[in-house]
């Protein structure tokens, strides 16, 4: 039987004395989709941290996080440099400030090519019009020569799912990707990641506090609330059946947004 591709036994994620993630275990096998939901503060973004190797400084890990065999939490940063990217890559939510805005955008995704793959001249160069053009940016030669502040904010976030690919990982975290784009462009980027995942046949660890929008990408489901997980399952049932009384609110909460937008949509 094949090992668990992540997994997470006992992660707590403490600032000083205080838990922020509390005794949180969950495995994820190789090409598994998972959402890990609920709103600010409970937990979910911490966690994609720490199993990145990724905690702020003051914040600490204990518990095991391993990824692709190794192991993360105490793990020194050089060993964590192989893990990111091949191991796991991340998407954030905000991409203004993930990419570099005094680097072209082409030269940001080639950096992961030549680090983990090796890539140089016009192999490189090639890698990183084909990793632009998959996902979905037209006008490659403009989106390669542009600085971040010359695109939309849904350009920007593509040019991140690029850079995230770029070492062909293993795992791809997407974290609240989705949050600051419109609803049209929202729409697009999850049809973007799904596919990519189906093509890569990558596993997906999702971070949404939208149990709906986390449907339309994962295919099961883990409910956080201050740091502990609360109910975990199929993300079908947790939709038609919630059991605890906070993934019944997720739920009504998401289901009152989206009857807000359709008569705003309805004018």
């Amino acid at each position: 039987m094949t090992a668990p591709l992540l997994v997470v036994d006992g992660l707590t994620v403490r600032a000083g004395e205080t838990p922020l993630v509390d005794d949180l275990s969950f495995t994820l096998d190789a090409g598994e989709r998972v959402g890990l939901i609920g709103e600010s503060g409970s937990g979910k973004s911490l966690t994609t941290l720490a199993i990145l190797g990724l905690l702020p400084d003051g914040l600490t890990a204990s518990g095991s996080v391993s990824l692709d065999g190794v192991e993360v939490v105490g793990a020194r940063e050089r060993d964590l440099v192989r893990v990111r990217g091949r191991g796991a890559a991340p998407v954030f939510q905000e991409p203004r400030t993930a990419l570099d805005p005094l680097m072209r955008v082409g030269r940001q995704i080639a950096q992961p090519l030549r680090r983990h793959r090796g890539l140089s001249g016009r192999e490189l160069s090639d890698a990183v019009r084909q990793l632009v053009a998959q996902v979905a940016l037209d006008d490659v030669d403009r989106i390669v020569r542009a600085f971040p502040h010359e695109l939309s904010g849904g350009q920007r976030q593509r040019v991140a799912l690029a850079i995230a690919l770029a070492a062909d990982p293993l795992l791809l975290i997407a974290d609240e990707p989705t949050t600051a784009l419109d609803v049209s462009v929202q729409a697009e980027m999850l049809d973007l990641i799904d596919r990519v995942a189906r093509e890569r046949d990558m596993a997906v660890l999702f971070v949404s506090h939208d149990l709906a929008v986390v449907s339309q990408i994962a295919t099961d489901g883990i409910v956080m609330r201050t740091g502990r997980a609360v109910e975990r399952g199929p993300l079908d049932r947790l939709l038609r059946d919630p059991q605890h009384d906070y993934t019944i609110r997720l739920l009504e909460s998401a289901r009152r947004f989206e009857e807000a937008l359709e008569r705003r949509m309805r004018g």
